[in-house]
Formats: structure tokens, C-alpha cells, sequence
């Protein structure tokens, strides 16, 4: 593991792959990544002129990949139901899911849905997509859900008085809160696969400090600030894709794990299992999250809804 690459990804033929956000950034990394390894690889994204644009770019990298495009905005239940409908009329067998689509520190805005948008897009989202297109991946051996959480999860906490921050809102909290979620939702989801012995298995990994068009700041001293950071800290969105990759495709991977660049502080290197904090692994805050997701996206996930009664 100390020297993985996405060159050591083993031979993904015959597998189909879904990647959110991927018309940039560590998504296009990830989805080329696949697909020059054999993958069929759904590429999602809101954006059809971006979208199209980065499969040309995938082709172009990898001749004769088999890449595909599905439109969807994750801040958007109605857009991702569609999206679900539109993967799973082309594809009866899901091997992996990788939501790795997200927005950053952004100025507070609401959804249509009067969701918080960093909260929608970085973690409602995915609930939802992850629980319409789970059929699929229960019913294919050896599928994986990869949720990409962050560094900023140790800055966020789930204020579930206040999830959509309309009593007080700070980007960064909020950013934090989301992607906390996400590492909860992983560890969640796999104690439910677990319980309901299926073969899937959910993972979290982060891309330690990446270096991408997240980091798109509203003023210079912020742009300034990123600026720094990326300099100082920062590795290639293709090397920040690693740890994702790693963890949808290794052997050696468990459900409830997570991975991140090994180098002291998580902020860049190989990828290696990482440590969970114990406030993600709690129990009671993972079965309250997933309630309150249910209740919020109105996505069941069948078996799993009891923890894997019927």
C-alpha cells in the first residue's frame, strides 16, 4: 500500500462504474483512471457542456475507453431521481459508486428542495443517489460505495437542531457538517449491508489538501490564501485521486474503512487506511442520520431501512 498508484489498479473489464463530479478535478481523474483499466464508466455531472467536454478528455487520454455521460445535479432530489432511472434502464449490474461530486465553503444558499446547498449537494444527494442505484450493486458481487469525505470533517460537527444552518450559518461549519456526513453515512451504510449480509461494501476516502476547482474563492485574499495552500500542501488532482481509487478497487479493502494520502498530517502521499474518529463510528448519531436522510430525500433503500430486516 506505501506506494500505490493508479497504476496499480488490477483489471477493471467487464466492471461498470459510476463517478459523480466527474467533468473535473479529482471525478475526471478518477473516471480515467477506470476507464484506462478497462471500466465502463458513467461519468455525472450537472454541467452538459463540461460533462461532454471531459469525456472528450478521457478518450483522448485513453483511445477506446468506454465512457458514457448522465446528467445530474445532486442539490436537485428530482434531477437525481432521474438519474438513477436513466443509469439503471442502461445498466442492470452497478460494481462500483464513487460520490464523489461536492461545492466548498460557499455563501449560503437553498436548494428547490429548501435544502442547505453544501449539505444537498455534498451529502443528500448521494444518500439518495446511492440508495436508488443500490439494487444494482446488491445484486452484483463484490461492488463497492465509495463516499469522499475531507479534511474539514474534523471542523464539522451534525447539529441536527440546525441542519440546514438557517439559525446560523458559517461556509465552512456548514462545508465541514457535510462532509462529516458523508464519512458517518459510509460506516453507516456498511453496518447495514453487513446486517443484511449482502456482498456490497461501503467505503470512505479523502483526497487529503487537493488542489482543485473547489477551490474557486469570492475574493483575492481568499484566492490568495488557496493560492498558498496549494504551493505549500497540495499534490496533482491525479495523485488526490488516489486514495478514492484505492479504495474502490484494492483488494485488501473492508466495509467501514477509510483511506487517505499516508504522509503525516493526511494532506498528501500513497494512500493508506486512515483513522476514524470516534463520533463518526457512534452508533446512535449514524441510525440518526440516516432517519433524518430518509425523511428528507423520501429514499428508502429497501432492506437496509431497519438496519437489514425486511
Amino acid at each position: 500500500m506505501t506506494r500505490w498508484t493508479a497504476n496499480d489498479i488490477p483489471d477493471q473489464s467487464g466492471r461498470t462504474a459510476i463517478v459523480t463530479g466527474a467533468n473535473s478535478g479529482l471525478g475526471l481523474e478518477t473516471a480515467a483512471a477506470l476507464a484506462a483499466h478497462g471500466a465502463v464508466v458513467v461519468m455525472a455531472a450537472r454541467n452538459t457542456e463540461r460533462l461532454q467536454s471531459a469525456l472528450a478528455e478521457v478518450r483522448r487520454r485513453h483511445p477506446g475507453a468506454i465512457v458514457q455521460a448522465t446528467i445530474v445535479d445532486l442539490a436537485v432530489l428530482s434531477s437525481v431521481r432521474e438519474a438513477a432511472a436513466s443509469i439503471l434502464a442502461d445498466h442492470a449490474t452497478i460494481d462500483l459508486l464513487i460520490d464523489n461530486a461536492g461545492v466548498m465553503a460557499i455563501p449560503r444558499a437553498e436548494t428547490v428542495d429548501n435544502f442547505e446547498m453544501q449539505f444537498a449537494t455534498n451529502y443528500l444527494g448521494h444518500f439518495a443517489l446511492t440508495g436508488l442505484l443500490l439494487p444494482a450493486m446488491i445484486s452484483t458481487p463484490g461492488s463497492r460505495v465509495v463516499a469522499i469525505t475531507s479534511l474539514a470533517r474534523h471542523v464539522g460537527r451534525i447539529d441536527f437542531s440546525d441542519l440546514h444552518g438557517r439559525a446560523r450559518y458559517g461556509r465552512w461549519t456548514a462545508y465541514g457538517q457535510s462532509k462529516l456526513a458523508d464519512l458517518i453515512f459510509a460506516i453507516e451504510l456498511d453496518r447495514r449491508l453487513r446486517r443484511a449480509k449482502a456482498d456490497t461494501i461501503a467505503v470512505a476516502a479523502h483526497p487529503g489538501y487537493a488542489a482543485t476547482n473547489l477551490q474557486t474563492g469570492s475574493n483575492w485574499i481568499r484566492n490568495t490564501y488557496y493560492a498558498i495552500g496549494n504551493t505549500l500542501f497540495a499534490q496533482s488532482a491525479y495523485a488526490d485521486a488516489w486514495p478514492q481509487l484505492y479504495a474502490a478497487t484494492a483488494e485488501g479493502v473492508h466495509g467501514g474503512e477509510l483511506y487517505g494520502p499516508g504522509q503525516p498530517g493526511g494532506t498528501r502521499g500513497h494512500p493508506k487506511r486512515d483513522r476514524i474518529e470516534a463520533r463518526a463510528l457512534d452508533p446512535a448519531t449514524g441510525r440518526r442520520l440516516w432517519e433524518v436522510s430518509v425523511e428528507a430525500t423520501g429514499v428508502e433503500y429497501g432492506i437496509l431501512a431497519t438496519g437489514g430486516s425486511a
